[in-house]
């Protein structure tokens, strides 16, 4: 659920959109527009540089999509579509990987250098994103239309939460060399990482990036219902510092489903 900040960054967003594409293209009087509704599956990831380990072997969570949208016709074929979207990023990491937070007990190891733990990793950012689409459809007499869009979008991280679970004793390396403890030389006992971290703080608020794909329009009278499939990629690296935290990057595939209703035209 969305709370009282998640609901104003949604009226703003939403308002600067409609604001700006009614004032780009407010003079096209004879052209279509639509407003729909739209939502759908989610498949994110985060894109690490291969050289860092901190960052390194995330792969793609299920999630959701869903936002709305106003589509303004150019011309027959080609049109501005805007929107405002609530799109979750993020990924997940299973098995054994370096621990980030701190270990009671534990030596303090040099930048870059980790201990490690089996266990389970999911990174859960959520945001509110507005693209810019240019689409071109290819319209037919009968049938259900064709079309491609692309551009750029926005966004906003509205939260960010690391969830980790499990329970492993520490490990030396990757390759689960057991972390011994003087003078017996025994293992440390299993210890338990299930935590939810809010972690918004040490990411830019402020991600921007390219999306595009296509879809298929099917008109119902004057309004349409379509399916969309879209990819995306964050040109922003997500981290504050990252010396310490590494550098990602936000990539995504959305299918997704919706209708447009149509409230001006020919």
């Amino acid at each position: 659920m969305c709370n009282k900040n998640q609901k104003s960054s949604w009226i703003i967003l939403l308002s600067l959109a409609l604001a700006v594409t009614s004032t780009t293209f407010g003079q096209s009087d004879e052209k279509d527009i639509h407003v729909g509704l739209k939502g759908g599956v989610s498949i994110p990831n985060l894109v690490g540089d291969g050289a860092e380990e901190i960052t390194r072997d995330y792969k793609s969570r299920f999630t959701y999509n869903f936002g709305g949208f106003v589509d303004l016709g150019l011309t027959r074929r080609l049109s501005i579509q805007t929107e405002v979207n609530y799109a979750p990023q993020g990924g997940k990491r299973d098995g054994i990987q370096p621990i980030t937070q701190v270990i009671p007990g534990l030596p303090v190891l040099p930048a870059g250098s980790y201990f490690y733990a089996n266990f389970k990793n999911t990174a859960k950012l959520e945001y509110i994103e507005v693209p810019v689409l240019l689409k071109y459809t290819w319209r037919r007499e009968n049938g259900p239309h064709f079309y491609v869009n692309g551009g750029p979008y926005a966004g906003f991280l509205i939260k960010a939460t690391q969830v980790t679970r499990g329970t492993s004793t520490i490990y030396l390396n990757k390759t689960g060399t057991p972390l011994l403890l003087p003078p017996a030389g025994t293992p440390i006992p299993p210890l338990s990482f299930d935590a939810d971290t809010d972690v918004t703080d040490s990411l830019n608020r402020f991600n921007f990036g390219l999306t595009g794909g296509g879809g298929i329009k099917f008109p119902i009278g004057k309004n349409y219902f379509f399916v969309d499939a879209r990819a995306a990629y964050g040109l922003r690296t997500l981290q504050k510092n990252t010396a310490t935290d590494g550098k990602s990057k936000t990539g995504d595939l959305i299918i997704s489903v919706g209708y447009a209703f149509k409230i001006k035209g020919r």
